[in-house]
């Protein structure tokens, strides 16, 4: 429930400043646009999950709601076909693929080996970074290299802990058990920084205004903090895939992509 209305929150708390924040850009500007044959897609049917805010989950009046079921939406509209979007279960979601009980799913399922044997993706339409916080002062011309012998906030056996191993080996970590614990350390003086999730660190940003605030740039690296989201459609289902990759390179020309990314992420954490 309390991530349910911090979620809610959120949407109704879009400061004006977001306007001029980072905004995800995953397509390449320069490729040739393929105009798919959607004459063979007349309808999307859309499975997410219902248990993920804010990306897919239901409000207090039962509504599926999220930046996922919104993308779903808008790809449709902009594609002009019909569109259902039904939750599944979680461990029943990708076998409801499987079996044709929808065309996309659109739940964050991640590509692995094993899942790319049964299904096609479609191209990232949100990569999540990991990202410094500091207090507002020191975020100012900030530089990941002068926390050398200081301490830095990490969740206890994350893939950002890894990464201040491997890259800062000469900052001391100061580990706790979530994200929110290791923020309030820098929050309380306890800690010079924190690194970790930035979409996490964006929702408790803006549950702490004038404390803190991203420093320096966000981080990308798949190997330790993931592929992206995609859509995943069943394997060989082309005419699917192609027009998905189509709306979300519309829906991102079109600037619609990014009002939705605001309305659900008014820090953003790009």
């Amino acid at each position: 429930m309390r991530a349910l209305a911090l979620a809610l929150a959120l949407l109704l708390a879009v400061p004006a400043a977001a306007l001029a924040q980072a905004l995800p850009y995953h397509a390449d500007p320069s490729a040739r646009e393929i105009v798919p044959n959607l004459s063979s897609v007349p309808t999307i049917r859309f499975l997410t999950t219902a248990d993920f805010p804010p990306f897919n989950f239901r409000d207090d009046k039962g509504e599926l709601i999220g930046f996922n079921v919104d993308l779903a939406r808008a790809i449709c509209a902009d594609l002009s076909v019909a569109c259902t979007v039904q939750a599944w279960p979680w461990e029943q979601a990708a076998k409801a693929l499987e079996d044709n009980q929808g065309d996309a799913l659109i739940a964050g399922l991640a590509m692995t080996p094993e899942t790319g044997a049964t299904f096609d993706f479609s191209q990232i339409y949100l990569e999540l970074p990991g990202r410094f916080v500091t207090t507002v002062a020191a975020a100012k011309g900030f530089v990941p290299s002068t926390l050398a012998g200081k301490q830095v906030a990490v969740r206890k056996g994350s893939a950002h802990a890894e990464f201040m191993r491997r890259y800062l080996p000469d900052a001391k970590l100061v580990e706790f058990d979530s994200e929110p614990l290791a923020l309030e350390a820098v929050q309380q003086g306890k800690a010079d920084a924190y690194f970790g999730d930035a979409l996490r660190a964006a929702f408790w940003l803006n549950d702490n205004q004038g404390c803190c605030d991203f420093a320096g740039e966000p981080y990308f690296r798949p190997d330790l903090f993931g592929g992206g989201l995609t859509i995943a459609v069943p394997a060989g289902r082309d005419a699917v895939r192609l027009a998905i990759d189509y709306g979300l390179r519309r829906l991102k020309r079109s600037g619609v992509y990014d009002e939705l990314f605001l309305r659900w992420f008014p820090v953003s954490f790009y």
